[in-house]
């Protein structure tokens, strides 16, 4: 055998063994990254969760806004790339307790009652307003005395929160916001910076973002701006003295 053959068949040994051990890396990578998805949206292989949304009140029949749509197709996506199994439900449907399969709830909280309901328990901080008769301040936030109010298509604010009721629970996804284009910003923010915030707040952490949607009528759900991380006043009961500085604001 020439010397040079026994080159090539070197190289070529040196170029398999490369290839299949750049393969492992990438493999062994993909797996850990996978995993890491799995515990930070509490969805293992094979288990089962929920998208609840609310129902199109300009449909006689059951369907969804278009923008919701589109946030529950992104959510599915991260679903199906964890090897769980979806089911979608709509919010006035009777459901069991939160904690024993993952939840991605999205929605206006002020028509959403189960959004709303784990609003109540889970962020006991954060007042949604109805709004008075006209409609005036309709789904205009207030955390910690201070008022987040929408200005449709100019500037509107949406809550993005992983809560959990216990270390042995699955965790609840909320996309609250004032508009359903600001729901499925919410969920962009979740899907393209779940890395992130799987490093910052850990596998069972909680927290509650607010995120702000700017110029959607030109811009749709693009171009969203981080408030604050507000989970420490939002997972915090108002007191008296947020109430009356709140009120004072109004005054």
């Amino acid at each position: 055998m020439t010397d040079t053959m026994q080159d090539l068949i070197a190289s070529a040994a040196a170029l398999i063994v490369g290839l299949a051990a750049g393969w492992a890396v990438h493999s062994a990578f993909g797996r850990r990254k996978r995993a890491r998805e799995q515990r930070f949206f509490g969805l293992p292989e094979g288990s089962e969760c929920v998208l609840v949304t609310h129902r199109d009140s300009t449909s006689a029949h059951w369907s969804i806004p278009r923008h919701d749509a589109l946030a529950l197709l992104g959510l599915a996506s991260i679903v199906e790339s964890c090897g769980a199994h979806t089911e979608v439900a709509p919010h006035d449907t009777g459901l069991q307790g939160f904690g024993a399969r993952t939840e991605f709830c999205v929605g206006d909280p002020t028509a959403h009652r189960r959004l709303a309901a784990h609003m109540t328990n889970l962020l006991p901080g954060v007042t949604v307003h109805p709004g008075d008769d006209s409609g005036t301040d309709r789904g205009m936030f207030t955390i910690a005395g201070t008022h987040y109010r929408p200005e449709p298509g100019t500037v509107e604010y949406v809550l993005l929160a992983r809560l959990t009721a216990g270390d042995d629970s699955r965790p609840v996804f909320l996309a609250a916001g004032q508009r359903p284009v600001t729901h499925r910003a919410a969920v962009r923010h979740l899907v393209r910076n779940r890395a992130k915030l799987a490093r910052k707040y850990g596998a069972q952490g909680s927290f509650c973002l607010l995120l702000k949607v700017v110029n959607s009528q030109a811009y749709g759900p693009d171009l969203v701006e981080l408030v604050a991380d507000v989970t420490k006043p939002a997972t915090t009961p108002a007191g008296p003295r947020a109430a009356a500085k709140a009120a004072a604001k109004d005054d």
